[in-house]
């Protein structure tokens, strides 16, 4: 038993190949082909764009929740805990709390000479800091491993600093600088800042550049010393699930003491990611409206088509063929320009945004140009991260308006007279 496909989509097919052999209506099928390339070009645009998007937040995350914690429990007053090792027990019992460390954080400036730089002041314990943050991965510049902050030990009053920080100030591992405290001391002559001579015992890579250049750690005990607190100022929490942690901040703030308060990673960077949203949807309307301009071009290329096909209509109807049979001829002829269009531009994008980490670099060498300044931008290399979740409503958006776009042909078409297309034939 054969199987025969129906005659309105040989006859659709048929009319998408058709003139590219003839002079007739060879523009009709030149017309048609530009409306696929944009088609193509506009949803490959839209696959790539949001692909590095994707790419770009995830990496700016990942690397950012390497030197800040999931969750953070601060004092309401910005003093020291009160009972610490009491609170850290009471948040580890939690099954979704995989990692705990107490922490101090101050303000200071840092001077060598006479180059001066502005700091956050981090106070670690680093037998616990390893298991609230991942800073072993990014440890390394060059293939040399750097010293991090293993390396402090209560009493020695060493420092570890991020690795544009210390490019900055010119400083190597063994160099002395000096640690400035605001909270200085009361003098006849005023209130003096209190100056601490240290000596960097480390140097740590997260790879993003505004903690890199800005954050130096210290060990808890000596920054209490430091900074005259009695105690940690805070503890950080790292969960099974960081997609979680707005959840788990709620879950644990009933059971903790008065006068502490809980912040999750997305409320530090709220603005961050806000802004990255916002961009990703209106990336997603103009990229789409391109999409929308080359669907539309159907309109024109199917009216053509209807036209120079008039005779070929009025045959098919004085065979039997009804109206509606004609209007499917053109839809398909349509919607397979659309859905040839479509999935060779979901291809083109997903190939270019599954090697972007090729492709860039070998066009920054080609023009002698760097596209991500490390300076200027968190990351100094093209991201990218193709999800389901973006790809599939790009490919649904433009098979629908390319769709729609032939329902006026086609509508058309199935209006035509054949007594009055064969008059002059």
């Amino acid at each position: 038993m054969s199987f025969e496909l129906p005659y309105e989509l040989v006859l659709g097919w048929r009319y998408t190949r058709a003139g590219r052999a003839t002079r007739r209506n060879g523009f009709i099928s030149f017309i048609s082909g530009v409306s696929m390339l944009g088609i193509g070009l506009g949803v490959a645009a839209l696959v790539i764009v949001l692909s590095v998007m994707n790419g770009f937040q995830k990496e700016v995350r990942d690397r950012m929740l390497s030197v800040v914690s999931h969750i953070e429990l601060i004092s309401a007053d910005g003093g020291p805990l009160e009972d610490v090792n009491g609170t850290l027990q009471q948040l580890k019992s939690n099954p979704k709390v995989i990692g705990a460390a107490p922490f101090i954080a101050a303000q200071a400036l840092l001077a060598r000479g006479e180059d001066m730089k502005g700091v956050l002041v981090r106070g670690i314990d680093p037998a616990l800091e390893p298991s609230v943050v991942d800073l072993s991965a990014g440890s390394m510049a060059g293939n040399q491993a750097l010293p991090g902050i293993q390396e402090l030990v209560p009493g020695q009053f060493g420092i570890v600093l991020g690795l544009d920080l210390a490019r900055q100030l010119g400083l190597r591992i063994g160099d002395p600088v000096t640690l400035i405290a605001p909270n200085g001391q009361v003098t006849p002559a005023g209130v003096v800042p209190r100056l601490k001579q240290m000596q960097v015992v480390g140097v740590f890579n997260s790879g993003h550049y505004e903690y890199d250049a800005s954050l130096a750690m210290l060990h808890v005990a000596d920054a209490g010393k430091i900074f005259r607190l009695e105690g940690p100022t805070g503890i950080r929490l790292k969960i099974k699930d960081l997609h979680e942690a707005r959840a788990v901040a709620r879950e644990l703030a009933p059971t903790l003491p008065m006068g502490m308060a809980l912040r999750d990673w997305t409320q530090q960077n709220r603005t961050w990611f806000a802004a990255v949203q916002v961009e990703k949807r209106m990336m997603f309307i103009i990229l789409t409206l391109i999409v929308a301009v080359a669907a539309f071009n159907l309109v024109s290329t199917l009216v053509m088509s209807v036209t120079d096909k008039r005779a070929d209509i009025a045959i098919l109807r004085t065979l039997g063929a009804s109206p509606r049979s004609i209007m499917g001829v053109f839809m398909v002829q349509g919607a397979l320009v659309g859905v040839i269009g479509t999935l060779g531009g979901m291809l083109l994008g997903l190939l270019i945004a599954f090697n972007i980490d090729v492709i860039v670099p070998a066009l920054e060498t080609l023009f002698r140009a760097s596209f991500l300044p490390k300076d200027i931008y968190l990351i100094s290399r093209m991201p990218s991260d193709p999800q389901m979740s973006d790809i599939l409503p790009v490919v649904l958006i433009s098979l629908i308006l390319s769709f729609v776009a032939t329902l006026y042909p086609s509508w058309r078409a199935s209006k035509v007279n054949p007594a009055e297309a064969l008059r002059y034939e």
